[in-house]
């Protein structure tokens, strides 16, 4: 299993917005909704062995933090509205300390970055880090940010974290995800 968590600093973590308004409105949930679809498309499939985390950090209630099952998930599109949809959904239900689902394969809990590192160990992806095509343990987990650096609250959880790169220069991070599974894809197809 492979796991890719986002953080959504302006992220609204409430499911009070409009799917017409995703960059806008519902604090760049544009972005996260990308990355949901990089992380778990393929051109006539499905990633069955990834799971997405999207930490939300924007107002009213944060951190939210939702889990994208691709062994498990229904009704996603490729498109941002479908998973801005979905994710709408998950936040409009009541949500405590453990993942609770509100559609197949996607589900919500309160709590953010602390308790995913907790729970996995996870690498960082940002451009200083180890050239990933160089890498030879490649990792299976890896967190990224937003559109926005780490703050330095964040850069202090993910310290001890190791840091691969997929390029010398910054990149979208739906962009980031993508070329993370295609160094997962060649190595598994032997086109090291």
């Amino acid at each position: 299993m492979k796991r890719i968590a986002v953080l959504g600093h302006h992220a609204i973590s409430s499911g009070d917005f409009s799917l017409n308004d995703l960059p806008g409105g519902a604090g760049r949930m544009d972005i996260l909704s990308r990355c949901v679809s990089s992380s778990l498309f393929l051109s006539h499939g499905m990633r069955r062995d990834v799971e997405v985390y999207l930490v939300l950090l924007g107002p009213p209630r944060p951190p939210v933090t939702l889990r994208f099952s691709g062994e498990r998930i229904r009704s996603l599109n490729p498109d941002e509205r479908s998973a801005g949809s979905l994710i709408k959904k998950a936040l409009a239900i009541p949500r405590g300390d453990e993942f609770r689902e509100s559609t197949p394969g996607v589900a919500v809990r309160r709590g953010g970055l602390a308790g995913l590192l907790a729970e996995h160990r996870f690498s960082v992806l940002d451009e200083a880090g180890v050239d990933l095509r160089k890498a030879t343990d490649l990792p299976d987990n890896v967190i990224l940010s937003d559109h926005l650096n780490f703050t330095e609250e964040e850069a202090e959880l993910v310290s001890g974290c190791r840091s691969f790169s997929v390029g010398p220069l910054s990149l979208h991070a739906n962009c980031a995800i993508s070329l993370f599974l295609n160094e997962h894809d060649r190595r598994s197809a032997g086109w090291t």
